[in-house]
């Protein structure tokens, strides 16, 4: 396997060049400029290449191990945790008010890249944690904040979601687990959940899980659901946490992929939790905390994607087979191969773009919290809430496509364990399902999406992407993203209003449609940025045309499928199946 290499250079370019990073930070009065911002991002991909991966092979053997009760993660993490916490990098996006550093989230969101790319499994833990305290932070009283948040924050303490229940997975009106209220103010928390990650370890530290559950009078459905903060431990009459809370690990779950990951089955058994937010508005709060995790696990894919690049097109250099086209040179390196080349610039077609759509996101994400007018804050927020299902499903489906084939540039070595291939692989089918299969995701966008503000949301996203368009001139990429945009729009009028199996039959293909359009806007503003002559920017401009003639085309066989409507979808009978 070769190292990993962070994409340092990528990042520079989107930052000074493509997305405007420095005007973005000064109408957020963020103090941040470009320079400082690559500085970051080399520290933590030393940190990610040096520290974790190293550990990814042989935390996927090893997996986590439930000993007497207790959570064991793989040798080696415990202590990497802690490193990881000292140096900070816990709290690098965090409100500085629970002693974050503040930084901008587009570097939380390209550390999160990194950290998929190189330890999926281990990324995950100071993921479900900022999740957590984004929902804590927007919704509990001030004394669960001044008293979780900081050591939160810090790394000290780690956090988890407990939604999933086995009987209610998506639809979280049917879960039971049950909460009491006592005379002190706090609740009594009793049943189990299931997929729970992050659930417990042994970095030592609280765990503090967010739990789902119902209130005695609770109404039926997703309107009696309410949200309790539970920790592992209790605080005592000293003011420290050392009380075990009535809370435990049932089992581990037995997973294809992320076996360092700890996937618990999590049991509440008379458990101490507090209300988080008002009684029965539970599911608000807590999609505060999904959405997050939802571009989180959108940069999941981007980031395995990116690594299983790397490794493949390492091989493709160096394995020898076959010989040239002409036939004149043998064996030539596989690279020389039309079909390999495909293969690859398929993924890396999908990577840059990701990583300029992704960043575009957070910085959209940092105005809405930061910007000083509010009706811009107002508009960013609408922005992300509408491509948050598309990072998500987008980036989970490419990225796992893109494993595949990165697989397939190995052949036969692919496939076994040797090169770590398949590992990304496996790694990479999990994203397309937690935090709202990308199925979900899609009738998201179709079904509420599209519809924000009477449709006007979308429109002005389109309206932004022709800008740029136009601005670009007659680059191959805007001339053809342009039509596929056009294409979109009339597909998007189509859509709204649709009945719900005509949304459901759309969904899918889509969401692919509105992905592959943002990805073209990010390949032309990148294309109309990278006008010089060195191998990098010819590289970018390439690396567009290839986008532009052989991806692109994609979203005219989607919106025909789309056209065909439901009918062949719903024809048959139920029985039949």
């Amino acid at each position: 396997m070769f190292s990993y290499i962070p994409p340092i250079d990528d990042y520079r370019f989107l930052l000074t060049q493509v997305l405007g990073f420095d005007a973005a930070m000064a109408e957020t009065g963020k103090e941040v400029d470009a320079d400082l911002a690559v500085a970051v991002l080399e520290e933590a991909g030393r940190m990610c290449a040096d520290r974790l991966h190293p550990l990814n092979r042989h935390g996927d053997e090893e997996g986590s191990r439930l000993v007497d009760g207790n959570v064991v993660t793989p040798a080696g993490f415990a202590d990497a945790w802690r490193d990881f916490v000292a140096a900070g990098w816990a709290s690098m996006s965090a409100d500085p008010a629970h002693g974050g550093q503040g930084l901008p989230f587009i570097l939380q969101l390209w550390l999160d890249e990194m950290l998929s790319a190189t330890n999926l499994s281990f990324g995950l833990f100071p993921g479900l944690t900022r999740g957590a305290c984004e929902a804590i932070a927007a919704h509990a009283s001030d004394a669960l904040k001044s008293l979780y948040l900081p050591r939160m924050v810090s790394g000290e303490w780690t956090g988890a979601m407990a939604l999933t229940e086995s009987g209610a997975g998506t639809d979280l009106a049917l879960l039971k687990t049950k909460a009491m209220p006592q005379n002190d103010g706090s609740f009594v928390v009793t049943g189990q959940k299931i997929f729970i990650s992050s659930g417990d370890h042994d970095f030592g530290g609280n765990i503090v899980h967010l739990v789902l559950a119902r209130l005695p009078d609770a109404p039926a459905g997703v309107k009696g659901i309410s949200l309790f903060l539970v920790p592992k431990y209790l605080p005592d009459a000293e003011g420290g946490f050392t009380i075990r809370n009535g809370m435990s690990v049932g089992a581990l779950e037995k997973k294809m992929g992320i076996h360092a990951q700890p996937t618990c089955v999590m049991n509440y058994d008379d458990a101490t939790g507090w209300l988080v937010g008002a009684p029965n508005k539970g599911l608000a709060a807590m999609f505060t905390m999904m959405n997050a995790e939802r571009l989180m696990v959108g940069i999941q894919g981007l980031g395995v994607a990116g690594a299983a690049y790397q490794q493949a097109a390492g091989y493709a250099k160096e394995r020898l087979q076959g010989r040239s086209a002409d036939g004149a040179r043998g064996p030539v390196a596989i690279i020389d191969h039309a079909d390999v080349r495909r293969m690859l610039l398929n993924i890396r077609a999908f990577v840059e773009a990701g990583r300029a759509l992704g960043g575009w996101t957070a910085l959209q994400l940092d105005r809405a919290h930061h910007h000083p007018d509010a009706a811009e804050r107002a508009k960013a927020d609408a922005l992300v809430a509408l491509l948050t299902p598309v990072v998500k499903a987008a980036f989970t489906d490419f990225g796992f496509e893109s494993a595949v084939q990165a697989q397939q540039v190995f052949g036969g070595h692919g496939y076994i364990r040797e090169w770590g291939m398949e590992q990304y692989v496996r790694d990479a089918r999990i994203a397309q399902i937690y935090e709202g299969t990308n199925g979900v995701q899609a009738m998201d966008l179709v079904g509420r999406k599209l519809a924000m503000a009477g449709g006007t949301v979308v429109e002005g996203y389109f309206d932004l992407i022709a800008a740029d368009l136009d601005a670009a001139g007659t680059i191959d990429v805007a001339a053809r993203t342009r039509a596929a945009l056009n294409l979109l729009r009339t597909t998007t009028a189509s859509l709204q209003g649709a009945n719900m199996d005509a949304a459901g039959a759309a969904a899918v293909d889509y969401l692919r449609l509105f992905a592959l359009v943002s990805m073209g806007w990010m390949w032309t503003r990148m294309a109309a940025a990278a006008q010089g002559e060195d191998a990098f920017h010819t590289g970018k401009r390439i690396v567009a045309d290839f986008f532009a003639q052989r991806m692109l085309p994609q979203a005219y066989s989607l919106a025909a499928s789309i056209a065909a409507g439901e009918t062949s979808i719903m024809a048959l009978n139920a029985d039949a199946f």
